[in-house]
């Protein structure tokens, strides 16, 4: 019986699996290929094989295929797909489109651990891990998706501009799979992403951070939304474990491109995080770490206490970061009415209050 799925593999290791079956490991360039091409879910098609080897193939491995099991889309052109994975979890994708790009915001988890106060996801518990055949396949189903609507790329990469990781889950906390996701998507025989056009982001994982620096140093975007360690663990749990020092410390020695910063998010939130003295505290904590700031105002929920901060506010707050002579842009999220926005992203309702989830072992 196959167990092995071939959309798990990263181009070395599928290459291993290939001679373990008796298939020349020259071809594992051309098998990996035709993966990672829209449409191709079926062994019995791959016409680069001759037939004994499109035999020989499904004896061995198995092809995993994400379908939407439904699709919303914004009146602002956003879309959220929701996955139902082949254990039944469920996992969303938002693709964002823009004038000149599309971006994808993927999800590395069913669920989240981190428990951020704010966070529909966090509600949630943490489900599983996803495999990196199911953190990949996303881009692969949203492709599918355009080809579908009547796209024709010359190369699938076409499709889809820029990815990143702020759905569902954190990231760094499924550090192995989310490495070998991103070895496929950026490798050339495959989705052809490169490191300028992969965003991943934390909610501060300094260690881990440090780990991505030598894996695959995609731009870093880390989820501060406080300056000082009593507000970000009120909001934040993970604060505990990794304060704002140690966590800032890491993003400074994150290696860095001529002209690349580091994404720096800052959710406001009406009364807690919002004042001028924030912002100046801000700005002093950032000093010498080059960074873009991206304001978000709260995107309010029934089920969450927090509110969203008056535009003036938020406008004073930027004010005050501009002056101290940071990037600062206010962010209005995108796909609010259909719960595609940042921190709505959720595949059941949220739990009452005071309940607690405990993570489920890998």
């Amino acid at each position: 019986m196959p167990t092995t799925d071939l959309r798990n593999h990263t181009l070395p290791e599928l290459t291993e699996f290939l001679s373990a079956i008796g298939l020349p490991a020259s071809r594992a360039g051309q098998v990996f290929n035709w993966l990672w091409r829209p449409g191709n879910h079926d062994f019995a098609h791959f016409s680069g094989l001759n037939r004994d080897l499109r035999e020989l193939l499904p004896r061995h491995a198995t092809l995993s295929h994400l379908r939407a099991d439904r699709q919303e889309t914004s009146k602002d052109g956003t879309v959220k797909f929701c996955f139902r994975l082949a254990d039944g979890a469920m996992v969303e994708s938002v693709l964002i489109p823009g004038p000149r790009r599309r971006t994808l915001c993927l999800s590395s988890q069913a669920g989240c651990a981190m428990g951020c106060r704010f966070c529909l996801t966090g509600g949630m518990g943490l489900v599983r891990n996803l495999y990196p055949a199911e953190i990949a396949g996303q881009v692969l189903a949203v492709m599918e998706h355009l080809v579908a609507q009547g796209e024709s790329p010359t190369r699938p990469r076409e499709l889809i501009n820029n990815l990143v990781f702020m759905g569902m889950g954190e990231p760094l906390a499924n550090f192995d799979h989310l490495r070998a996701a991103l070895a496929i998507l950026m490798a050339p025989q495959g989705l052809e992403f490169t490191e300028r056009r992969i965003t991943v982001s934390t909610c501060g994982l300094a260690p881990r951070i440090r780990q991505l620096k030598t894996t695959a140093p995609v731009n870093l975007a880390l989820s501060l939304h406080a300056a000082d360690d009593q507000t970000r663990s009120r909001l934040m749990p993970v604060n505990g474990a990794y304060p704002i020092a140690e966590l800032l410390a890491a993003c400074r020695d994150y290696p860095r491109r001529p002209g690349q910063v580091i994404l720096i998010e800052y959710i406001l939130f009406a009364g807690i995080n919002d004042a001028p003295e924030h912002a100046r505290r801000l700005a002093e904590i950032l000093s010498g770490l080059p960074c873009r700031i991206n304001l978000m105002p709260f995107n309010e929920s029934e089920a969450l206490p927090f509110r969203r901060p008056d535009r003036p506010i938020v406008e004073a707050f930027q004010a005050i970061l501009r002056q101290a002579g940071f990037m600062a842009l206010i962010r209005n999220s995108r796909g609010a009415d259909i719960q595609a926005a940042c921190g709505q992203l959720a595949s059941r309702p949220p739990p009452r209050a005071g309940a607690t989830f405990l993570p489920e072992p890998d």
